[in-house]
Formats: structure tokens, sequence, C-alpha cells
């Protein structure tokens, strides 16, 4: 007679496997990346040309696997992100070269990829699915191809480091004196601050609160404020 313990372990074995496959493997994305990508967020974008068939066949992938009702919210989250940001690099590299992604006609109203059978345009993947997920950190995650953009990190989102990789990449950004000023007399923020107001408040507070709640020097009685101009430079 078997044991029951044993028949458990051996169940647990046997299916194990088959739970894992339905996660979303964003492995061919983060290879892209890492070759492509520096840690300091420039882009090589002859790189991802060259290693076009890598890319593609995550486009695939991205196609033939959407999110299921059954994966987490961070699975869906981590393949959002990875979504835009693959696209945004297509985008580019359709057009290359070019010195800013705004040379482009309607560059975020245009539907240019399908995913399981559907048009999309890079508007309404931030707008209409990755806003709805009320994470204002998504906006230091997905990257509009310019200088004055969060920089994009070189390793693919995943379920497993999408809260500390969010957390990571906003601390980043905001302290980063390329992009946000900051200083005990003087603050002057980025742009996206303006943009998507609403989206900072958050839990009762307001976008002043959220930038505290990152920033090394906090915003409090500055005589000095303002937003810095938005360098639409390519982030090559």
């Amino acid at each position: 007679m078997i044991a029951p313990k044993f028949i458990v372990i051996a169940c647990a074995l046997f299916f194990n496997p088959i739970i894992a496959q339905n996660n979303f493997d964003h492995n061919v994305w983060d290879q892209a990346l890492l070759l492509n990508v520096s840690e300091d967020g420039k882009v090589d974008y002859n790189g991802f040309m060259r290693d076009s068939s890598q890319l593609y066949t995550y486009f695939t992938q991205l196609s033939e696997n959407t999110p299921k009702e059954s994966w987490t919210r961070e699975e869906k989250l981590a393949y959002w992100i990875n979504a835009y940001n693959a696209y945004t690099i297509k985008l580019i590299i359709d057009s290359y070269p070019i010195k800013s992604i705004k040379d482009l006609e309607d560059p975020w109203g245009k539907k240019f990829f399908k995913i399981d059978g559907e048009w999309y345009s890079l508007g309404e993947l931030e707008h209409k699915i990755l806003r709805k997920f009320g994470d204002p950190r998504i906006h230091f995650a997905i990257n509009c191809a310019s200088f004055s953009c969060p920089v994009v990190w070189n390793r693919a989102y995943t379920a497993d480091n999408l809260n500390n990789a969010l957390d990571t990449q906003t601390k980043k950004f905001i302290n980063d004196p390329t992009r946000n000023t900051i200083t005990k007399d003087k603050v002057s923020v980025s742009k996206i601050f303006t943009w998507y107001k609403k989206d900072f408040k958050v839990n009762g507070g307001d976008v002043k609160d959220f930038i505290n709640r990152y920033a090394t020097v906090k915003i409090d009685n500055q005589s000095k404020k303002g937003y810095k101009e938005y360098d639409w430079s390519l982030n090559e």
C-alpha cells in the first residue's frame, strides 16, 4: 500500500511544472535588454535592429500569451509594462534613424502592433490598460524613448521583481538631478507630475506627498518652484 504522504508529494512534483508553465516567461525580452540597454538606460537602437529576430520572437510570445483572469495582478502589470516598452522600441527602429519620437506622426495614437489579433497603440496600452491598475509608479517604468523620460531598466519586469523594481525606478527618477531638481531652496520637477497629476493623488495625498515619499530632499518651503523643460531627444 502506498503511503498517503508519498501520494501528496508525487502529485506536487507532477503538477508543479504544469502550473509554472502558466506564468509568462519574459526571458527573451530580458536578454534583449541586457544586450542593448546600458545600466544608465541608454538604448542601442542599432543593436535592437541587429537582434531583431529576438525582438520579434518576444512579440509573438506577447501575442500568443495574453493575460488571463487567473494571472496575478503582478503578472498582468509586468506583462503590460514590458509590452509597452518593447513596442516603443519597435516604433523607433521602424523609422530609425530619427532624432526624436516626436518626429513621428501621432506616435502614441498610431495603431501599429497586434496582440492576440487586436490592433493597439501605445496610448491605448498606457491610458486604457496600465493606468487602470491605479499604481502611479508605472509612470517611471514605461518609457517614451526620450531623454527626459524615466530611464529604461535593462531588465524585464516580472511578477517576482515588480514591486521592488517599481520602487527602485521611482526613487531613481525622482532623485535624478537631470530630471528633477529638489534642493532646500529650489524645486523644479518633471512635467510628468503635472501631466498625470491625478494619478499621484493616492491614499489621500497629493503630488508633493508622493514625491516626498521617495525624495532624498523633501519639498517643503522652497521659495522657487516649477517644472523642467522636457527634452524629447532620443535616449540613445
